[in-house]
């Protein structure tokens, strides 16, 4: 016990004994009752401080070392997600495969927790990006620029008039709530990064720990991974920054940790379990909370086999936006089926039970899988996803992380000697792994095939498609490169600690 504790003890066991003799006058004993409380504060206190259960040393206390224990608990939810609670489920096919690919066979899997954007990544917000990314490298790498820039031209059609989509569409303010479209695999994944930076800087700047800097400039600018590692220092605000308790720390201050728990996870596209999880939404077919049991199991994102509200006011609505017919995009005039001949605003329609709108029509979706036709016996049970590249980062001759032209922390695949007999795997590039590689048994042909290392998979229906699109369980698929006038995207996040959140 220290000599705080010690004196604080003393304080109150003498002055108990006196009240108790009941030989002091009524001042006396209100000033002797204020002591006694002020003893038994500081004594519960110095008794309260955390300690380690294992050590008995003490968290947060520059006199023990300064070892320091986060007061945050639980991850909070990023700007425009929503929480998806997981569980398991059977993913696959829930409709006839009238195409007969045979690709979706239905398996029982488990989906951790995650978050999830409540809407497709929209115009508006695609052009922040633009603007940002203009305004920081426009000058110094305006090829990183134009590399972001949406094909507009997925808009023409040989035989149809869409000059008109090509020229407004995207630009357009009428347009800013409708979906991004015309962008790749690799631009959904590049905005997700920048995303991931954007939002941690802007958490560092309300917690008084950065100044706003909007003079970065190319290799200059804040990411995440380089503030982290200490290659970003920033504007510190006077009296900002994080309290340095190392009692060998160099000054009063110090960059924020990861550990510290206030800044987010990085954005991403989602898993193809993933998103057929949240798209399905199982969570309403349930009877109630004390029942571990679905009632159905659905072929849409709402409960039900059409594509019609069943309910109240709105029973006859659409539930989404899709193609009825051959030649019918939007019914007829004075009576328009789903409100929009292409695109609909992100918030169109009602949300599934998970709250994510537009998880069946309006545009088909990235996500993060390679595509390939088999799913039964080529994939995990929990958390399912085929894709994986592990990588380290990449170190120069005296061990610092280097940066590449954009200033962003370079990474590199393991090599063989590094990954040496571990038993969990045996390689950095598993993207074929039991599907083509000298181990697997299985024939693949790659260069005869439309499927690649860099095809990935494409889920929900669009604007264009037939209503058996919009089951999630369908599964399509494109080159990473390419981009079409019917897909867009919504990023996910993990969700670290419990799966159910506060």
């Amino acid at each position: 016990m220290t000599v705080k504790q010690l004196a604080a003890t003393d304080i109150f066991l003498f002055l108990s004994a006196s009240f108790n003799r009941n030989k002091m006058n009524g001042k006396l004993r209100l000033l002797t009752g204020a002591l006694i409380m002020f003893g038994m504060i500081g004594f519960s206190a110095c008794k309260n401080k955390e300690e380690s259960s294992k050590t008995g040393w003490s968290y947060n206390d520059p006199e023990w070392g300064g070892f320091e224990k986060s007061k945050y608990v639980e991850q909070e939810a990023g700007p425009g997600l929503v929480l998806i609670e997981g569980g398991t489920f059977v993913m696959g096919a829930t409709n006839q495969d009238v195409v007969f690919d045979h690709h979706n066979q239905p398996r029982r899997v488990t989906v951790a927790s995650f978050y999830m954007d409540e809407t497709e990544v929209s115009n508006l917000d695609y052009r922040e990006y633009l603007y940002w990314t203009k305004r920081v490298f426009g000058d110094v790498y305006p090829e990183y620029l134009e590399a972001a820039l949406p094909d507009t031209l997925v808009w023409r059609g040989e035989l149809a008039y869409n000059e008109p989509y090509v020229q407004n569409y995207f630009r357009h303010p009428a347009y800013a709530d409708y979906p991004v479209v015309g962008i790749n695999w690799l631009q959904a994944n590049e905005y997700a990064r920048w995303r991931s930076d954007r939002v941690n800087e802007r958490l560092l700047v309300d917690g008084d720990y950065l100044s706003l800097d909007l003079e970065q400039k190319g290799d200059g600018h804040f990411t995440s991974q380089s503030y982290l590692l200490g290659q970003y220092d920033g504007i510190v605000p006077e009296k900002g920054g994080m309290q340095n308790i190392d009692p060998n720390g160099e000054s009063e201050t110090r960059n924020v940790r990861f550990e510290d728990g206030i800044m987010q996870p990085d954005y991403r596209l989602p898993t193809e379990a993933e998103w057929e999880y949240a798209a399905l939404a199982l969570v309403g077919t349930q009877p109630n909370k004390d029942e571990e049991r679905y009632t159905e199991r659905r072929v849409y994102p709402w409960s039900g086999k059409g594509v019609r509200s069943m309910e109240g006011k709105t029973q006859g609505d659409m539930l989404a936006n899709f193609k009825r017919g051959r030649g019918d995009n939007m019914g007829l005039a004075g009576n328009l089926n789903d409100n929009a001949e292409i695109t609909a605003p992100v918030k169109s329609y009602p949300p599934n039970d998970f709250g994510l709108y537009n998880m069946g029509g309006n545009v088909s979706e990235w996500v993060l899988d390679v595509y390939r036709p088999l799913t039964f016996d080529d994939m995990e049970d929990f958390n399912p996803f085929r894709g994986n590249v592990f990588q380290t980062m990449d170190l120069d001759e005296e061990g610092m992380p280097q940066r590449d032209s954009l200033g962003r922390v370079k990474y590199r695949q393991y090599t063989q000697e590094e990954i040496g007999d571990r038993e969990n795997y045996k390689k950095s590039d598993v993207v074929d792994y039991l599907d083509g590689d000298e181990i697997s048994g299985i024939s693949y042909d790659e260069e005869s095939s439309l499927i690649t290392n860099t095809t990935r998979v494409i889920k929900g229906g669009s604007w264009n498609d037939r209503a058996y699109w919009l089951s999630p369980g369908t599964r399509r698929y494109m080159e990473q490169e390419q981009a079409s006038s019917t897909i867009g995207f919504r990023c996910a996040m993990i969700r670290v600690g419990s799966p159910m959140g506060k």
